[in-house]
């Protein structure tokens, strides 16, 4: 059965990003590092701590029952590769700004790119190894490829 077009148009954002952590309190000032600031929890059978950049609206569930690890992080750093949500992409529009506010507040950054169009990404992790993007736009060049 073909899902009604005008159910799934009306999707209007992402709501929130889910990331399974391990120790609520470095976590959560690692966010507020990122200018997340910290709204409720920990709530429900996970538990579950909700954190938002009010600026952007972007919302965060710290789901508070992970396991501590030593491993790497399974869908990003091992050569075989597995299915799943690998990592979120913040934009930006002065990546170079961000890089001295990472850098001012000791956070390293774990990869760049720089894309077609003039775009730019860099790339960091939280405490448990989840990838945090950040992404300065460029000009849309895969249209002038039509």
């Amino acid at each position: 059965v073909k899902p009604s077009v005008f159910v799934m148009n009306s999707i209007s954002r992402i709501n929130h990003v889910g990331l399974r952590v391990c120790d609520m309190e470095r976590t959560r000032k690692f966010y507020e590092t990122l200018c997340f600031k910290w709204m409720a929890g920990p709530v429900g059978p996970e538990p579950v701590a909700i954190m938002v950049h009010e600026p952007s609206g972007i919302n965060i569930n710290l789901i508070l029952n992970g396991k501590p690890s030593e491993e790497k992080n399974v869908l990003m750093d091992v050569p075989e590769k597995r299915a799943g949500y690998t990592h979120i992409a913040l934009e930006v529009a002065d990546i170079d700004a961000v890089i001295k506010d990472l850098d001012t507040a000791g956070i390293a950054i774990t990869g760049r790119m720089d894309l077609p169009g003039g775009a730019r990404a860099i790339f960091i992790r939280d405490p448990d190894y989840n990838v945090i993007e950040y992404n300065q736009p460029g000009t849309e060049w895969w249209l002038e490829q039509k």
